[in-house]
């Protein structure tokens, strides 16, 4: 048979209009729509002087806060417990050793001793011989920022804030991460995690996204001032959920991932989470894919945003109070 101009532009059309929608189904599929918000509960709102406060001393340090200078990662321990007693938690330690290194994960317990918990967590330790500003002084900034607004605080469910010792190298993808032990002791006790919220580098900000890959580029902002929201498939409802939360907290756009991990959304401490079938997502400036200073001596306290961060932690306060306040599981 042959084919007529007609056919052959039918064809090409039913083509495109197929990709087309093919496009639109994986946009929905894996960043889910921007649909509705869930009001501010918060009271208080982040502070950025507080952050940057924050950043700056556990950035600054002569000895960096990594395994290989136990001193200065000490010291980064001191100064979260500190803070962490400072408020109405009730504060524990968790040590462990990795070989030589004697670390600890510091925990501030808000709300109530039973039930479903809430955990927020981030790392203190730093790759190498770095400041690490971004990665991730500013998550644990976050942690205690979100501390501090959580006292007092009415919850029906525990809230547990969580500050790891070991994730960088030689420690990722082993037992001896922080977080895998945090994780592993929870499991073992039984206790029931209705989310877990992972904050990895949360405050660089910049007016372009560098161009990754078509699939980026085609799902999300060309501006690198949003948050993204990573969690797996799995961890739909919870990021939709979460989104909402942000959308209803804070003017900093919050974006989400909600599919396969091998695209890299397995690259922080809620991995180890999902390891013992809880659900957990991750909040992030999108790190390296964004960052040009990751795991670089340029990874400075002068080139993070704290008014964005603020509204990072505002977003992720409204998404922990949402979850902590609601009686029933979330759907599947």
């Amino acid at each position: 048979m042959r084919m007529t101009l007609a056919m052959v532009l039918r064809i090409a059309t039913t083509v495109v209009v197929t990709v087309f929608l093919a496009i639109l189904a994986l946009a929905w599929t894996l960043r889910q729509p921007n649909l509705g918000s869930i009001a501010y509960r918060g009271g208080l709102r982040a502070e950025p002087e507080r952050l940057e406060a924050h950043v700056r001393f556990l950035a600054s340090a002569d000895e960096p806060r990594c395994a290989g200078h136990p001193v200065g990662l000490e010291r980064a321990a001191a100064y979260i417990a500190d803070a962490f007693r400072r408020t109405g938690a009730r504060f524990s330690e968790q040590p462990y050793s990795e070989g030589a290194l004697r670390a600890r994960n510091l925990i501030a317990m808000f709300g109530p001793d039973t039930g479903p918990r809430v955990v927020v967590g981030a790392h203190y330790d730093v790759f190498g011989d770095l400041p690490g500003a971004d990665d991730n002084a500013s998550g644990v900034a976050g942690l205690l920022e979100l501390a501090r607004m959580l006292d007092h605080q009415p919850l029906n469910s525990a809230v547990e804030i969580v500050a790891y010792s070991t994730e960088e190298p030689p420690f990722f993808g082993t037992d001896g991460m922080g977080s895998a032990i945090h994780s592993a002791g929870l499991a073992r006790s039984g206790a029931p995690v209705r989310a877990m919220i992972c904050l990895e580098m949360i405050g660089y900000y910049a007016p372009a996204q560098p161009d990754q890959n078509l699939l980026f580029r085609m799902l999300y902002p060309r501006n690198g001032r949003f948050i993204a929201l990573v969690g797996r498939w799995a961890d739909r409802s919870l990021v939709r959920e979460a989104k909402k939360c942000f959308r209803g907290a804070t003017q900093v756009q919050a974006v989400s991932y909600s599919g396969p991990v091998a695209v890299g959304a397995d690259l922080s401490d809620h991995l180890n989470y999902w390891a013992h079938g809880f659900p957990a997502f991750m909040v992030t400036d999108t790190a390296f894919l964004r960052n040009p200073n990751y795991h670089a001596a340029g990874d400075t306290t002068d080139t993070l945003d704290y008014q964005r961060m603020a509204g990072v932690v505002d977003g992720v306060l409204s998404t922990v109070l949402h979850f902590a306040l609601r009686r029933r599981p979330l759907a599947g």
